[in-house]
């Protein structure tokens, strides 16, 4: 768990792969060139984020496939798919699938709930079943039961030329162990009870949190709160086995070598998004973290001080959206040589 003079383990990023809705291969493609790019870089993990009805990836496991003919040991991971746009069934076979053709890289991280907007698509994505559809955690137990190659079907044997299996397939072993689960603090318990790895993201809910002392401090001491739950809840449900994994999630963006273009550019970003950063929004009160905008040095000097940060050995830096190829090359290049070293990482060759 890294404080200052002790090392990062494992170091990924995550972004959300935009395209132009008029040639919607040219974003694929950007985002293909920057995860090759990040395994020559000695990155441990990539993550891509799920998109519905936006221009960005909406089909995370089909780009990963792709990705896993063009990479050979980075890990390929997805932050995250929303179950309830998923037949978990069908969601399990294709994981397996890129699974098997990745060579057991794939780390799948999913979450559950209501779909975003779902009022303005529900008939046409469940026309008859849109008010009794399930969106709870169930769904995530049968993914994993399926996963770990429980019976799905009452038949197994040979029909003419035809063999059918109980389970899904292809099976891929390790697979079940692999998966992620992102959420707040009742998530966080609940992934740690099922023995499910967890994922933080830079925002979080403030139901049920101290929000007195120093603002800026609210965050990171909320994000703590939570990792220390899940940890907790997997040590009691599973006191023989090895921890599980838990990843921190920010918007980190080195300038070491960025030019006075993306320099103006990275802080008005920053700037634009800071207000959020300062109280509770919305019904659910989500606190957003402030985004970490700097040099090298000065990034890791403010991580080490993070209270989450204290509490992880393995990150996934978020990418800002609504940047271009040339900025994501600066800012992965950034990480892998000079943030991820100040952080005593090691990059993988």
């Amino acid at each position: 768990m890294p404080r200052a003079g002790e090392p990062l383990a494992r170091m990924g990023f995550l972004t959300i792969g935009l395209f132009d809705e008029s040639n919607p291969a040219g974003g694929h493609e950007t985002t293909l060139r920057v995860i090759e790019t990040a395994e020559q870089l000695g990155f441990d993990s990539v993550w891509l984020r799920c998109r519905h009805l936006q221009h960005g990836i909406s089909s995370p496991v089909a780009v990963l496939a792709a990705a896993s003919q063009r990479t050979r040991r980075i890990e390929l991971g997805t932050a995250v798919i929303p179950l309830g746009l998923e037949n978990p069934f069908r969601l399990a076979e294709d994981l397996a699938t890129v699974d098997v053709l990745s060579g057991g890289r794939l780390n799948p991280g999913v979450s559950v709930g209501t779909p975003m907007r779902y009022d303005d698509f529900k008939t046409r994505l469940y026309p008859d079943t849109y008010d009794a559809e399930d969106f709870s955690k169930e769904r995530v137990v049968r993914l994993l039961d399926f996963l770990r190659g429980e019976p799905v079907s009452d038949f197994e044997g040979t029909v003419g030329i035809e063999t059918f299996s109980r389970r899904v397939q292809p099976h891929s072993p390790g697979l079940a162990d692999r998966l992620w689960y992102g959420g707040m603090k009742d998530s966080a318990v609940w992934a740690g009870g099922q023995g499910i790895n967890y994922l933080t993201s830079s925002v979080v809910t403030t139901d049920g949190s101290d929000l007195s002392g120093t603002e800026p401090d609210h965050f990171a001491r909320i994000q703590a709160e939570h990792i220390d739950a899940y940890r907790d809840a997997y040590a009691a449900a599973h006191p023989d086995r090895a921890p599980g994994r838990v990843s921190q999630g920010l918007v980190v963006i080195p300038t070491d070598s960025a030019t006075a273009g993306q320099k103006a550019k990275y802080a008005a970003y920053r700037e634009g998004r800071l207000a959020r950063t300062r109280a509770p929004q919305g019904p659910r009160h989500m606190l957003f973290s402030a985004d970490y905008v700097g040099d090298s040095a000065e990034l890791a000097e403010q991580l080490y001080a993070d209270a989450a940060f204290q509490r992880v050995d393995e990150v996934a830096f978020a990418l800002p959206f609504t940047f271009d190829e040339t900025d994501y090359l600066q800012i992965i290049t950034d990480m892998a040589t000079e943030l991820g070293p100040a952080l005593g990482w090691t990059p993988k060759h």
